[in-house]
């Protein structure tokens, strides 16, 4: 069953991806922590990259892509 809660948050990447040649892993911000995750990428990402989860595999497993948060590129003091 996939975990719906999951899709939309934010994370970085822990293990990197390989695209489609295999999943990396990913350590996702949810319910107010953080937890670790299966991930696949269309594209390899490396370790440290910002991703954004959009869909769920079930088993602990998500599609991720890289994300900036456009509204931290926009912060200026």
């Amino acid at each position: 069953m996939p975990h719906r809660s999951v899709i939309g948050c934010e994370g970085v990447v822990t293990i990197p991806t390989r695209g489609t040649g295999g999943p990396g892993e990913v350590l996702v911000k949810i319910r107010g922590g953080s937890e670790t995750y299966l991930a696949w990428s269309e594209h390899p990402l490396p370790e440290g990259t910002k991703i954004l989860v959009f869909d769920s595999r079930g088993g602990r497993t998500v599609d991720v892509m890289q994300w900036s948060d456009p509204l931290d590129a926009n912060t200026s003091t």
